[in-house]
């Protein structure tokens, strides 16, 4: 059976926050429940692994799983938080003499082309606007809005009839941006807090009361909710339904 591992469940500043005392940092300082990397997945097939993301924690993830290397990479958008781990990957492709295989939108792979333009010497790219096929699955970006970031993508999976969808930052979906999360059997979507204050016009990603409201509407089965910023307390039980759960690093789940 191919799985999912979360890699890392944190949003962009991870968790504890070098400069906050509150709390949830103090808690993963010490017994390290809250400690959280930058949000990333691992997708294991029998033909190969798929990582979405690659960020400034890649290199300690790879440690955590004491994996050496990485071969392939699912680009979201091109926020350092999920592309600051590229030139570490680069250089440890160039190391290991192999060619890494990058996969995105032809404008994202533009934008890390502007940003880091050495990487294509260790690292092949691949648009995958028109979807794209790896170990079986077949997988679709879409463009969502990323309110006050612009916007990002997401991605649809689907396999002998199971699908399910990663979509790690976004806020205030269209209807039309809604349309591939309707009816999956899994859906990891990022929530930064449990109910966020502050002014929608300042915000990027759903909170945990919005994202529940949406996997009801569009009556995805399970739903597991990442990107969580210090403002979520995995001690605390918080009201979800049942079919909700928090991730936690290193999280498996089969995708039969």
């Amino acid at each position: 059976m191919d799985s999912l591992i979360f890699l890392g469940t944190g949003d962009s500043m991870g968790v504890p926050r070098v400069y906050c005392g509150c709390g949830v940092c103090a808690e993963a300082r010490s017994t390290g429940v809250n400690r959280r990397l930058r949000s990333s997945v691992l997708i294991a097939t029998e033909a190969g692994e798929l990582v979405v993301d690659c960020g400034p924690d890649w290199k300690l993830q790879m440690e955590n799983m004491r994996r050496r290397e990485t071969e392939h990479v699912l680009i979201t958008h091109a926020h350092h938080d999920h592309i600051g781990g590229l030139p570490e990957w680069a250089d440890a492709c160039r190391w290991l003499r192999k060619k890494g295989h990058l996969y995105a939108p032809a404008e994202v792979l533009e934008k890390i082309r502007q940003r880091f333009p050495w990487l294509e010497n260790h690292l092949v790219y691949h648009p995958n606007d028109e979807g794209m096929q790896f170990g079986g699955w077949r997988i679709m970006p879409w463009k969502v809005c990323h309110g006050k970031n612009g916007y990002a993508y997401a991605y649809h999976f689907s396999k002998a009839g199971f699908r399910w969808a990663y979509c790690s930052d976004a806020i205030n979906l269209t209807e039309e941006q809604k349309e591939p999360l309707r009816g999956l059997d899994l859906l990891v979507i990022g929530t930064n807090f449990y109910k966020e204050e502050a002014e929608m016009r300042s915000r990027s990603v759903y909170d945990m009361t919005e994202a529940a409201e949406l996997a009801e509407e569009v009556q995805a089965g399970r739903v597991v909710f990442t990107h969580m910023s210090h403002g979520v307390d995995m001690e605390k039980p918080y009201p979800l339904p049942p079919q909700i759960g928090l991730a936690r690093t290193g999280m498996r789940i089969g995708l039969p």
